[in-house]
């Protein structure tokens, strides 16, 4: 599959009903200060570095300025409002085959949001190593490596946050995504998504400031 095909589809399920692991209403921060803090586009850097270190490898980004930005790193239509630029990687296991991508988005000098997918088939879990080690990268790369110690939503760590939400995506009746958002770990959202489309199901993580 291409991989950045992957996004777009993403993209058009989450709009939909969702089944909510844990409801959550978060604020966005004022539009004048959504690019003065936090992480860079230059942390793709950092990010490629863990994955390696865990056999995971992620190409060269791709820079996206013009009108299919929205297939890359659109989310809502309100924050794809404020995306101007874009980038976007495909990321592959020591096989060589691909597990999905990670795309930042926002203004050429800072991103305002950050979206990681991992595909996985033919079971929900059968890349549940591989979602653990990419979401805990971009995490601790983009956010801060403090879940221990602030266990945001109750989970005690990344891997709690994601076998509940598995559990309990297994536990319905997967014809709708399962979105589960976090605060209070940093000053970003995270959201995690587990959506069944096209014989697989798509493991997402969204980092928004």
């Amino acid at each position: 599959m291409n991989s950045k095909i992957i996004i777009p589809i993403i993209i058009i399920i989450i709009s939909a009903v969702a089944i909510f692991l844990i409801p959550e209403e978060s604020s966005m921060p004022s539009s004048e200060n959504l690019y003065q803090y936090g992480f860079t586009f230059y942390d793709v850097e950092k990010i490629k570095t863990s994955l390696s270190e865990e056999n995971i490898f992620m190409s060269t980004p791709s820079p996206v300025t013009d009108h299919t930005i929205g297939n890359y790193c659109a989310i809502r239509d309100d924050i794809l409002s404020q995306i101007s630029y874009c980038t976007t990687t495909a990321i592959q296991g020591p096989d060589g085959r691909s597990l999905g991508n990670i795309s930042m988005g926002g203004v050429p000098d800072n991103p305002i949001m950050a979206i990681a997918l991992v595909e996985s088939s033919p079971f929900v879990n059968s890349k549940s190593d591989e979602v653990e080690i990419v979401f805990k990268t971009i995490v601790e790369s983009l956010v801060c490596d403090c879940w221990d110690e602030k266990q945001p939503g109750g989970f005690e760590s990344i891997t709690a946050w994601i076998n509940a939400a598995q559990t309990k995506y297994a536990e319905s009746s997967q014809t709708i995504p399962l979105k589960s958002t976090v605060t209070g770990l940093g000053d970003e959202t995270l959201i995690l998504e587990i959506t069944y489309k096209n014989d697989s199901y798509l493991w997402t993580l969204i980092v928004l400031k």
